[in-house]
Formats: structure tokens, C-alpha cells, sequence
């Protein structure tokens, strides 16, 4: 990303909206956190609005990597993400009606805490170490996007600004945990859609557009093809985004902590699934507005003369934060950004710490634990964040998606053995067929990708996912079934 400068009266800008965000979010933080309790920080005491939970998780779900990947992905794939964001709501339906009656029936705290209800102590454990990887490693690239960005406005480095940030997150969710953020995620996604809308009218009267004018251009565009059928190849093609978003959905949502967790403080099943669908419907327009957003900017650019930048995920920074477009889409992008980054990133740290309480330590009720946690996994996720700096050289959005199909795959087939067959694996064999399933896929592209010139996207969570359930299947015959709420089998 090319050195970004700015006058001393807009670093001056940027500075005091990052504070005065994060004294709002403070004044969230002492309002939920009273009279906390280690279930008010896990479950929210199973009281949150669904209604709020929705509108929250538009925000959590889109996070800093869409506000700034998705409008510069129309350089090089037009608007083919659109295919990917269709599958996405089958996908949210199929965890409202599929997992979550499962995880409410068994009133669960974690979601993998099913895994040792149906699969056994190792399968449990599996579960919990593969959504740790998972998601420090996807949520540290998210925050690394804002992060790097802050630090090029105002001028203080990158890694004073990883500690900043985190640390800031940190302190407002250490007590309240889940409810705390189902408040701010609430106030974060109300800030992001406002700035996104904004930035949208600034770059539409930079090109003395009206708004009807705008959207004629934008679908006339050649970067407005959205569905690509032709091509069977490429990763672009319309079944490979389909079913790739209905399945990244119900892994990186239904078989993940983090977003799950603010779905079961709902107070009912229904509620829960009024919220998911209400939610899952939203990502379509949203994402339509992102990509809208990014095929104005290349006809701005073209319009200024100005050369596309080789990394898509600088389009949108180039105007925003250089002060071409003036100071208020400066102001208008650092609140997007930061409330995008933050609503993630600080679920992320709660899901992981209540995770590793519950799952690996399984000491729900431990809080002098869960304090100390936190802190250690803020510290772990600064740490990777730095990493992701050190070495980030391909399209963040496209990396965290590949990443995931290699690490998320293993617990779909898990997820996906223990919903679908009443079988039970040899649950000490379980750990080696998750390790191996990625690895098997890593080698299966690299072999397939040199003899026909082949490369797997986003279907790579799918194949990986298929391996591990084929390897539960052949690990073990026996039949078991779950224990009824008493704790009796039946």
C-alpha cells in the first residue's frame, strides 16, 4: 500500500474520531457490564433482542476485509461476488433450520460441546483446537486490514497501532463480554452502512452524476457482469460461487463460535432463527452497494486519468484516505473501517476465550480464568496480526477464504458425520483424519493444478470436508445415540 499523507488538520480529524468512537463504545461496555457474571460474558444471560442480534451481525459478519476487498474485487472479477453472496442465503437458512434446533435442544454453551455429546471426548476437542486456528489466524488478517490502514493515515507506525487497537478492544469487552457486544455491534453496523452510504454520494457528485444517472452507468459498466456460466474453469463460475457460499456460510457461521455465539443469547429458538434468516437476507444488498461502490471508482479513475492500483484492495483507500474526494469521505471512511474491524475482531477475541475456558480448560464457571485468557489471547492475536503483515502479498478477502477451506473443512466433515449418521468413529483416530484431510487437499491441488492446470478455490472446503467425513466413516462401525436431556441414553 503506497505511503498515504495527509495535512496535520486531518491526521488531527482522524485521530479524535477513533477516540471519540471508542468512548462511545466504553459508555456501552459500563452500561452491559453491571453486575457481570461469566454466563453474562458466554450467553448474554440468554436475553438479547433478536431483532438487535440481527442488525449487529450484518456489521460482525462483513467486517473491515468486505469495506475494503469487495469494491476493488470488480477490477479483476467484476461483480462475479454477487454469485457467492446468493449462495450465502441458502446457506443461513440451513443453519436456521438445521443446526441451530440442535444447538438450542441441547442448550449449549459452545457448539463443539455437540461433538462430545455425539462423537466422543477427542472429537470434542478436535472441534474446539480447529476453530481456534481458524479463527485467530482469519481474524487477525481481518484486523490487520484497518490496522495498517490507521497507521499509514496518521503516521505513528504499524505496530503501535496493533497494540493500540487490540488493546482497546480488549478493555471494552473484559467484562461483559457477548452482551457488550451485541450493543456495539449494534452501534458499530449503524456506523459502517452510514459511512458506506456517504462515500457512495461523494464519489457519485465527483463525477456530477445524479443518483439515477449512477445506476445506469454502473449497469452498463463492463465490471457489472455478475454471473459467469460459460466457463466451467475458472473460479468464477456461477455452481462453483453458488455452492461455495452456501457452504461457506454454514461453516464460517453454523460450525463457527464466534458467529454462533451472539445467535444462541436469543432467549428462544424462534427468535434465533427470525434473527439468522432476517440477517442472511441483508447480505445481498449489502454487498451489492460494496461492489456498486467499486465500479464508480474505476470509472472516477478513469474519468481523472488515474492508473488502477495492482493490489484491488487499494481502489477504495487511493480516494478515500489521500483526501482527493476531501476531508468528510476521509472522515466518512475511517468510521466505516473502524467500526467494520472492531465489530469483528472484538467477537472474535470473546468466542476464542470462551472457547478455550469452556472446550479446552472446560471451566465454564472459572472467572479469575477467563480474565486471564482473554489477555493472553489478545496478546496471541497481536502476534499474528504482525505475522500478517510480515508476509501478506495476494488479496486479503481471497486469502482468508482459501485459508479456511484447508482448516474450517475438518470440522464439516465433523459437524456433518455427527448430524447425518448415527455412526461412531474411532474417536482416538478423529485428530490424525482432521490433520490429514487438509494436507491431502493441499497436495491434491498442487498435483492437479501442474498436470491439467486446474487450481481449487472456495470448492476446496467442500472436498476437504468430504475427506474427513469419508475418514470418519471408515474409522469405526458402531452405533450410538445421544443421551436425552436427563443425561440418559435413548
Amino acid at each position: 500500500m503506497h505511503l498515504i499523507i495527509l495535512n496535520f488538520a486531518a491526521i488531527m480529524i482522524v485521530i479524535l474520531i477513533v477516540l471519540l468512537y471508542f468512548s462511545v463504545l466504553m459508555v456501552f461496555s459500563r452500561f452491559t457490564a453491571h453486575k457481570s457474571s461469566n454466563d453474562t460474558f458466554y450467553r448474554a444471560n440468554k436475553r438479547s433482542p433478536w431483532y438487535m442480534v440481527a442488525f449487529g451481525m450484518v456489521g460482525a459478519s462483513i467486517s473491515g476485509v468486505t469495506f475494503v476487498s469487495v469494491p476493488g474485487m470488480v477490477i479483476r472479477q467484476d461483480m462475479t461476488y454477487m454469485q457467492t453472496c446468493l449462495g450465502f442465503i441458502l446457506g443461513y437458512f440451513a443453519v436456521a433450520f438445521i443446526l441451530l434446533p440442535v444447538y438450542y435442544k441441547w442448550n449449549l454453551t459452545t457448539i463443539y460441546s455437540y461433538l462430545q455429546l455425539r462423537l466422543g471426548h477427542h472429537s470434542y476437542k478436535t472441534g474446539a483446537w480447529f476453530f481456534l486456528l481458524s479463527k485467530m489466524t482469519g481474524a487477525a488478517v481481518r484486523f490487520y486490514v484497518v490496522c495498517l490502514i490507521v497507521s499509514r493515515v496518521i503516521g505513528i507506525g504499524f505496530f503501535p497501532t496493533v497494540l493500540v487497537m487490540t488493546a482497546l478492544i480488549w478493555l471494552y469487552t473484559r467484562k461483559g463480554g457477548i452482551k457488550t457486544l451485541v450493543w456495539t455491534d449494534m452501534f458499530q453496523t449503524a456506523c459502517m452502512f452510514t459511512a458506506l452510504v456517504l462515500i457512495l454520494c461523494k464519489v457519485i457528485d465527483a463525477q456530477s452524476l445524479s443518483i439515477g444517472e449512477a445506476i445506469s452507468a454502473i449497469a452498463s459498466n463492463e465490471h457489472s457482469r455478475m454471473f459467469v456460466f460459460d466457463d466451467w474453469l475458472t473460479r468464477q463460475n456461477f455452481w462453483k460461487q453458488f455452492l461455495s457460499g452456501i457452504f461457506i456460510v454454514i461453516v464460517m457461521t453454523g460450525l463457527d463460535q464466534d458467529m454462533m455465539q451472539k445467535n444462541l443469547t436469543c432467549k428462544t429458538l424462534r427468535e434465533a432463527q427470525k434473527d439468522m434468516c432476517t440477517y442472511g437476507f441483508a447480505f445481498v444488498p449489502a454487498n451489492l452497494l460494496f461492489m456498486s461502490l467499486g465500479v464508480l471508482l474505476v470509472m472516477l479513475a478513469q474519468q481523472q486519468g488515474v492508473p488502477l492500483p495492482q493490489n484491488s484492495d487499494e481502489l477504495l483507500p487511493m480516494f478515500a484516505v489521500t483526501g482527493k474526494l476531501g476531508t468528510s469521505v476521509v472522515v466518512f471512511f475511517t468510521i466505516g473501517i473502524v467500526a467494520a474491524s472492531f465489530s469483528s475482531a472484538d467477537s472474535a477475541l470473546t468466542a476464542m476465550t470462551t472457547s478455550y475456558c469452556v472446550d479446552i480448560c472446560e471451566q465454564a464457571v472459572n472467572e479469575r480464568l477467563r480474565k486471564n485468557v482473554h489477555v493472553v489471547m489478545a496478546t496471541v492475536f497481536m502476534l499474528i496480526i504482525i505475522l500478517v503483515y510480515m508476509v501478506n502479498s495476494t488479496s486479503i478477502i481471497d486469502a482468508i477464504y482459501i485459508l479456511c477451506s484447508y482448516t474450517y473443512g475438518p470440522l464439516l466433515g465433523l459437524f456433518a458425520f455427527a448430524l447425518l449418521t448415527n455412526r461412531m468413529p474411532s474417536d482416538r483416530f478423529v485428530p490424525f483424519i482432521a490433520i490429514a484431510s487438509p494436507i491431502i487437499c493441499y497436495l491434491l491441488n498442487a498435483v492437479v493444478s501442474q498436470i491439467i492446470g486446474y487450481h481449487f478455490g472456495y470448492e476446496l472446503l467442500m472436498l476437504n470436508g468430504l475427506l474427513t467425513f469419508i475418514g470418519l466413516w471408515a474409522s469405526g462401525s458402531k452405533k450410538k445415540l445421544l443421551p436425552n436431556a436427563s443425561g440418559k441414553t435413548g
